[in-house]
């Protein structure tokens, strides 16, 4: 019982794997045709023949050719079409890009072999001058206009410059004379091309060269020390100059002042002085007056006492009141008669 149901088992089996064989089989199908679909559809810019639709990204412009020929069609970013196989596609960058140049030998002036090791160009294409460039110079432009250009123009300025000159001395223009060589010649025959700026690093010299440098630096740099300390040295006596010329000028201010008061003083003590002398002799001169009025007023008044009978009189007392007596038979001369001396001073009078 049990074996016959197993043998009527068995022949249901085959059809479920049959079914699984064919969906398996859709499913590839299935998953070739979209890949195919995918690959014909779908593009990126690196797979640009075999793909119907495109992108073209952000800051870029799709660029196209057909058989060859580049076409004046330009799109814009985003979703584009175009016919697979038989056109071509590529975007081109119209945004700030930096080149970098390596490695750029060169030779100076005095025949000493250096290399720069990096030089960066930060440029830009035109969008209106997309067409016309690569029309002239390829999708490559910048490998003829720039990485070319700069081993030429690098190789021109040290040809014609010394070692010390390239390394140290005009190190500082190389930068402005590289961006003014690569866009004069841009502007001639590539106007489309703009040269933003140009960064050039300090190049690779010999090492026996290198250490001669920086002995000479190092020189230098005690020169500039010893420069620099003369200048602070002269600097801080000038200061102490100023300094002192400021005390001394305010000394003599204040001495210019103090002198000014004293003369003021002086000044105004010579005035009080011939104040008091101008008094002085005010009232001297106002005693003097005094005393000559009372003298003339004595002098009139005794001009009108002295009369002939008051200096009789004043005789009379005058010799009553002499004490002295003489004795003898003569008198002494000097008495007169008393009408004599009158007659005499009558005699004057008149």
């Amino acid at each position: 019982m049990d074996t016959r149901q197993l043998r009527s088992q068995r022949p249901a089996a085959a059809p479920i794997r049959w079914n699984l064989i064919i969906l398996s089989t859709l499913a590839a199908i299935s998953l070739v045709s979209i890949s195919v679909l995918s690959k014909i559809f779908l593009s990126s810019p690196k797979d640009g023949e075999s793909s119907m639709i495109h992108q073209v990204p952000e800051g870029h412009v799709g660029v196209y050719w057909r058989g060859g020929a580049l076409l004046k069609t330009t799109t814009n970013p985003g979703f584009h079409l175009k016919l697979p196989v038989i056109t071509k596609f590529d975007s081109i960058q119209v945004t700030l890009q930096t080149d970098q140049v390596r490695d750029v030998p060169c030779g100076t002036k005095g025949g000493v072999m250096i290399n720069f090791e990096r030089i960066e160009v930060v440029n830009r294409l035109r969008k209106d001058y997309v067409y016309q460039t690569l029309l002239n110079y390829g999708v490559r432009y910048d490998k003829t206009w720039i990485y070319d250009k700069i081993h030429h123009e690098i190789n021109k300025f040290c040809s014609s410059h010394s070692l010390q000159q390239v390394y140290i001395d005009m190190f500082d223009q190389i930068d402005e004379k590289m961006k003014d060589a690569l866009q004069t010649d841009c502007t001639r025959h590539a106007p489309g091309i703009e040269i933003i700026s140009v960064r050039v690093t300090k190049p690779a010299i010999p090492d026996s060269v290198r250490r001669n440098f920086e002995q000479m630096e190092e020189e230098r740099t005690k020169v500039l020390i010893a420069i620099e300390r003369q200048r602070v040295v002269a600097k801080e006596a000038e200061t102490v100059n100023k300094m002192a010329i400021s005390e001394a000028e305010k000394n003599a201010y204040v001495s210019k002042i103090l002198m000014e008061q004293k003369l003021m003083e002086k000044e105004s003590a010579r005035k009080s002085q011939e104040i008091e002398n101008q008094m002085y002799m005010d009232r001297q001169k106002s005693l003097a007056d005094a005393d000559f009025y009372r003298v003339m007023k004595e002098a009139e008044a005794n001009k009108l006492m002295l009369t002939p009978a008051y200096l009789e009189l004043k005789f009379i007392e005058a010799i009553t009141n002499n004490t002295k007596i003489f004795f003898g038979e003569k008198v002494p001369s000097m008495i007169f008669d008393q009408k004599m001396l009158g007659n005499f001073f009558k005699s004057q009078e008149e």
